[in-house]
């Protein structure tokens, strides 16, 4: 089994949404300075790096973080690269030949962007419209992957796609990886941080494949 890893480093000075503080992973034990253990204290916003919107993110209502079933998040999926187009719309969606599956990942430009882990935050970025995610909905996908950090376009303010997808229970994984990662069937691992009560959380993810 081949593996590939999509999640991106966790690090202070990496790209977050505007208007979040910059992480910060400080050591404040050491071993060096008479301690008896190193220790790393962390301090961000839960939707960091590579990590999994919860329905709660948007709606009140909406099942949190540890309530999302491992069944979705684990399990087949497919890679999808869809080249240098610069929206996810109905138009681009009903060009390809999406295989039936439940999960689905989408491979765009936006993942040339983790060449350099702590670039600017851009807002160029990839992502899908309303009508692209209401298309995804009614061929019943439960889980979509983007390879930036949120799942609408950044001048999507009212955050359509975000709303038809977590109102259907729709799994959203943002700021995935898949700059090595060819085309294809995989099976797919992508574990939250069980945080109680949380509209989302970091998540280590993974691909594997027999090829």
């Amino acid at each position: 089994m081949k593996t590939y890893d999509i999640s991106v480093p966790l690090q202070s000075g990496m790209p977050v949404w505007p208007g979040d503080d910059d992480p910060k992973f400080e050591q404040y034990a050491f071993i060096n300075r008479g301690s008896v253990v190193n220790s790393t204290g962390i301090q961000s916003s839960a939707h960091i790096g590579t990590h999994v919107d919860a329905p709660r993110h948007l709606f009140n209502n909406g099942k949190t973080i540890e309530q999302i079933s491992l069944d979705i998040l684990v399990g087949e999926a497919a890679v999808i690269d869809l080249g240098e187009v610069d929206a996810i719309d109905h138009q681009v969606l009903s060009a390809v030949a999406l295989p039936d599956y439940r999960r689905i990942l989408f491979k765009t430009r936006n993942s040339n962007y983790w060449r350099s882990p702590r670039h600017n935050f851009r807002t160029d970025f990839v992502s899908l419209t309303a009508d692209g995610a209401n298309f995804l909905v009614d061929k019943q996908v439960k889980l979509i992957g983007i390879d930036y950090l949120s799942i609408d376009l950044f001048n999507a303010k009212l955050l359509p796609a975000h709303k038809i997808l977590l109102a259907e229970e729709v799994v959203v994984i943002e700021g995935i990886n898949l700059l090595d990662v060819p085309e294809g069937k995989y099976e797919l691992y992508c574990l939250p941080l069980k945080i109680v009560g949380a509209d989302g959380a970091p998540a280590r993810a993974i691909l594997r494949t027999n090829k």
